[in-house]
């Protein structure tokens, strides 16, 4: 059996069982069991299981928190369109919160054709995409740098909440759910920078691609009553509609 047949085995074995162990693939795979880790820590990296001491465990989406590369790559075009509608609230003279979001990276590109804007932002790709850029003025929060290239953390926490105030937010996260209208993160540290940011703006603008409608994320960053704006190209129904107009908040549908 070729490598590439071995692991797709693996995880059909892991789809059907949720979960693997080492000894039990070496043995039904008839290969050793180093070479099953081998094999795990290739389809790892592929971001296709979580490997576990002993053996591996499936990928939940719902709960874990994607790379940085494979959220860039995900539902590019949506991103973009999305964020080319978010800018069209931005205003020269703003002052503006960016979280470390895939879609605000993408804002940052049209951002950098504006003028008179102040940036304030966790997110070290937003500080590099933007620097240079003589008409935007571009403040770093600082703090811990982590692999999402953002910086998070306790002095980042504290140095929004004690230091920074913005007029508008511009933010994305994990996902949200219609049912209770909650919107939720995965990642506990960039979760409390969201809210930091939301605690210290005015208007918060909440750009959501239809992929994150109905994902789970095992925090709570806010309820929907404390969004302005919703900007999507989801198409909501009758009754978020009209929850979203009981609460004030303006909703922006877009089509690629």
């Amino acid at each position: 059996m070729l490598a590439l047949e071995r692991r797709k085995r693996i995880l059909d074995i892991l789809g059907k069982e949720g979960s693997v162990l080492v000894s039990r693939l070496s043995e039904e795979l008839s290969v050793t069991e180093e070479t099953i880790r081998r094999d795990l820590e290739k389809l790892e990296t592929q971001e296709a299981l979580i490997r576990t001491h002993g053996g591996a465990i499936p990928v939940d989406e719902n709960v874990y928190e994607l790379s940085l590369e494979k959220r860039k790559r995900t539902n590019i075009s949506a991103k973009e369109c999305l964020a080319q509608e978010a800018v069209k609230f931005v205003k020269p003279w703003d002052t503006i919160f960016l979280d470390a979001s895939t879609t605000t990276f993408y804002m940052a590109k049209e951002i950098k054709k504006l003028h008179n804007v102040t940036v304030i932002t966790n997110s070290v790709r937003v500080i590099n995409e933007l620097s240079g850029i003589s008409d935007i003025k571009v403040i770093g929060i600082g703090g811990m740098l982590s692999q999402n290239q953002s910086f998070v953390g306790s002095h980042a926490e504290d140095t929004i909440k004690n230091t920074y105030f913005a007029n508008k937010m511009f933010f994305s996260s994990k996902g949200i759910m219609e049912e209770d209208s909650w919107i939720l993160e995965s990642n506990e540290q960039e979760c409390a920078i969201k809210q930091k940011m939301i605690d210290n703006s005015m208007e918060r603008y909440y750009i959501c691609d239809k992929t994150k409608v109905g994902r789970v994320g095992f925090v709570k960053l806010t309820p929907i009553s404390k969004i302005n704006y919703f900007i999507t190209d989801y198409s909501p129904s009758e009754k978020w509609l009209e929850k979203f107009k009981d609460e004030g908040i303006e909703v922006k549908i877009i089509t690629e």
